[in-house]
């Protein structure tokens, strides 16, 4: 799997500072929230035609690599 996390950009000025796919104004989360709503990727593409397919896989991989840190135990 190529790395395509360089599509996601944070800017503290925009969007609150939270994940964006190439500086635009769409949030990784909003993409996860429409997989999550059921959308499938050739849905949100139709709704949101900025979008490129790898800006999807992006959000996906970026959502992975956040969730996966080790968690230490005492």
């Amino acid at each position: 799997m190529s790395d395509l996390t360089n599509r996601i950009s944070t800017n503290p000025e925009q969007c609150g500072g939270r994940p964006c796919i190439r500086g635009m104004r769409i949030r990784v989360i909003d993409i996860l929230d429409l997989l999550a709503a059921g959308l499938t990727a050739e849905q949100i593409l139709a709704e949101m035609p900025d979008l490129e397919m790898e800006d999807i896989q992006a959000a996906l991989q970026y959502a992975a690599r956040s969730l996966d840190h080790p968690v230490l135990a005492a």
